[in-house]
């Protein structure tokens, strides 16, 4: 008997500005499509500047089935911060909030929590910052909001703008292991794992790749990646 699991994605969508200077949504979108992903989190995904227009649009999400987790705000962005979270139609959204980290620049992290084919989950997506003092802090922030809520199995999903060892930031993610992922940047020819993925103690990893095929490599400067979660 095939085991359930559910295929979790993480895509750094650069705001949808591809390697050759031009911003294709549809190319982007093509791509999220290829992962046959159950649940999608997204980075970059709204414009940069205020009032951060979505840079991968609502409707053209919608129309090719995907459900957008809303948050209060700007009803412009399809997210916050430019976090962002796709998911199926079989997935039922429960409640979702978003998160104000700490650093030099703006960041911040989005919460949702599904009925999903592997039982309840919590996912969390979040951009960290650029240097590894503010990323420490603001996992720290995360793991802190996790503390306050009931018990859920948790993944976090995002960019982690980590160069190295994901062993840097594993004494802010108690509770969280952080897994073992391929490089996903640059995308014409990875070298750095910036793309990871962290699991509560309920969840394991089955299986986990980089989505390679074309235009990936040129849809932006990160590759996505994915990992096939299940219940221990």
């Amino acid at each position: 008997m095939t085991q359930p699991h559910l295929r979790l994605a993480s895509y750094n969508l650069q705001k949808c500005v591809g390697l050759d200077m031009r911003r294709r949504p549809d190319r982007a979108l093509g791509v999220i499509e290829k992962l046959n992903a159950d649940i999608v989190v997204l980075q970059e995904a709204d414009k940069r500047l205020a009032p951060r227009p979505a840079a991968l649009p609502r409707a053209m999400a919608e129309e090719a089935g995907w459900q957008i987790v809303r948050f209060e705000g700007n009803a412009l962005s399809l997210g916050f911060h430019g976090n962002a979270m796709l998911f199926a139609p079989h997935i039922k959204l429960i409640t979702s909030a978003k998160l104000d980290l700490p650093g030099l620049e703006p960041r911040g992290a989005i919460r949702a929590e599904f009925d999903t084919p592997i039982g309840p989950l919590r996912i969390i997506g979040t951009h960290l910052g650029l240097l590894r003092r503010y990323r420490l802090f603001q996992l720290q922030a995360i793991m802190k909001h996790l503390h306050s809520q009931p018990a859920m199995a948790t993944a976090l999903a995002g960019d982690f703008n980590e160069w190295g060892s994901p062993r840097a930031l594993d004494a802010a993610t108690h509770g969280l292991d952080i897994i073992d992922m391929p490089a996903s940047f640059p995308a014409p020819r990875p070298v750095a794992s910036l793309d990871r993925f962290a699991l509560s103690a309920e969840l394991r990893a089955l299986k986990t790749g980089r989505h390679t095929a074309q235009p990936a490599h040129i849809a932006s400067d990160h590759l996505p990646v994915w990992a096939d979660i299940t219940r221990h």
